[in-house]
């Protein structure tokens, strides 16, 4: 095929374009395999890990999008306990409604599965209940798709007790309709008859196994949603009581890894658990910080984004995200040193409008700068002027990010001008505290202030209005 065969910008979007078979080839993916190398460990690894081959079907963007989906795949899946062998995409218009990949690709990737020695097969995408049934019949392996993935790892790392509920019902939303027998166990009718074996209330036609499980579900489900609300009403008091405190309010949103803990605890020293891994923090953590002029703030930090996040998760999760939407500014960690942090940016965006949160003032922090090329930071600052870039791991820009936090939070409403004598101490460190002091001045009558505070503050101040 000469040149006059590949249509112009071919390469920017699917590579060269040799022939149908070529194209739709299942495609390996290199430097995936997490197999350990050694041979102490190997038995013991074995028995504990799940043996997993990682399938994508690359429908848009280019090769490069789609290996950085599978890769990130692949962290998940370790981050779950597995052991990655492999991992394979295919390029095709739309994923194959009975099979995901096409009856026969599907054979290819049964024999690939065979011959690594694998015992799962990881799809980078939901699939439908026939599909994942339909794939498991050709590739005669356990099928597990991306959503399914997720909900392991949150399963995982949930240790609160809201965390666990909100888990355990983004699960059951994920099997409901899931749910299949093996043979006639799950098909056989729990009811008696007519006749007289079968004792009291067996009588009748009865309901499935099947039909029984859905409806303990369905009553766990409901159970799970209460307990929840029950929880949502307490954090809700306590945004009152901090809203009644006029202390304002912080929330560090960004992708899973980004370093959100990290910076959470340079600006705070939290002590909050950081690991190298998604998903890490599922609960959120409120601490107090002050800004350079002595300002009290909360800074609360959320649970991480990925692509593609389950619709359960997202709507389980919404009242613990709602910390983000009742905050006064969220502040957007995206890692520098990623090879597509722009992807990131747009994922965690799209989550956020998800729970009403879109008009939040935001400002982007860039994390990991020591770890950043000088380019990939010229191409973060174009693309978002308002940005601070910082290390949580050296302090780098830190200063730099509690200034421009300082100055992006919302201004107390009222200016007050006072006098107030040393017996009254106490109201001067509140107006520290919780206001914005412009001046300050000692004499020998008390201290002198001129502060912005809020109305509630301004009010129990009246007695000590200079004239």
């Amino acid at each position: 095929m000469d040149d006059a065969d590949v249509r112009p910008g071919a390469e920017d979007v699917d590579g060269a374009q040799l022939d149908r078979d070529d194209r739709a080839a299942l495609r390996r993916v290199a430097g995936l395999s997490t197999e350990t190398t050694d041979v102490t460990e190997v038995e013991y690894r074995q028995v504990r890990l799940e043996r997993v081959v990682l399938v994508g079907v690359w429908t848009a963007g280019t090769v490069d999008e789609a290996e950085r989906s599978l890769a990130e795949l692949a962290a998940l899946a370790e981050t779950a306990g597995a052991m990655v062998l492999d991992g394979v995409i295919q390029r095709r218009d739309r994923p194959d409604p009975a099979t995901y990949l096409g009856s026969g690709k599907a054979r290819e990737l049964r024999d690939l599965v065979r011959a690594a020695g694998a015992d799962t097969v990881v799809c980078d995408g939901e699939l439908s209940p026939a599909q994942l049934v339909r794939l498991e019949q050709v590739v005669d392996a356990k099928v597990v798709d991306r959503t399914a993935l997720i909900l392991d790892v949150f399963a995982q790392h949930a240790t609160s007790r809201e965390g666990k509920a909100q888990v355990a019902l983004a699960q059951m939303q994920y099997m409901l309709p899931r749910l299949r027998g093996w043979g006639q166990s799950l098909s056989r009718q729990m009811g008696g008859g007519g006749g007289g074996g079968g004792g009291m209330a067996t009588r009748g036609p009865g309901e499935t196994k099947i039909e029984t499980d859905r409806r303990r579900i369905n009553e766990k489900m409901a159970r799970l949603r209460r307990e929840i609300a029950e929880m949502r009403t307490g954090r809700e008091l306590k945004r009152q009581e901090r809203r009644r405190s006029s202390i304002p309010s912080v929330a560090i949103a960004g992708y899973t890894n980004a370093g959100k803990s990290s910076l959470l605890n340079r600006l705070t020293g939290a002590g909050v658990l950081v690991q190298n891994a998604l998903f890490a923090t599922l609960d959120p953590t409120v601490r107090r910080a002050t800004t350079p002029a002595g300002r009290a703030y909360t800074v609360t930090d959320t649970v991480g984004f990925v692509r593609h996040l389950p619709h359960h998760l997202v709507e389980a999760f919404r009242s613990t995200l709602e910390e983000v939407a009742e905050a006064d500014l969220l502040l957007h960690v995206v890692d520098g040193s990623h090879p597509a942090p722009l992807e990131q940016l747009a994922a965690v965006r799209a989550v956020i409008r998800d729970v009403d949160a879109g008009d939040v003032p935001e400002l982007v922090v860039v994390n990991k700068a020591d770890a950043a090329t000088p380019a990939a930071l010229a191409a973060l600052a174009e693309a978002e002027p308002r940005h601070i870039v910082v290390s949580a791991r050296t302090g780098q820009g830190i200063d730099a990010l509690r200034e421009a936090v300082g100055a992006a939070l919302p201004h107390p409403e009222v200016q007050v001008d006072v006098l107030i004598p040393y017996t009254a101490g106490g109201l001067v460190a509140r107006i520290h505290a919780d206001g914005e002091v412009l001046a300050e001045e000692h004499t020998a009558d008390g201290t002198v202030l001129r502060a912005r505070v809020a109305a509630d503050l301004a009010a129990d101040l009246d007695g000590y209005a200079r004239t």
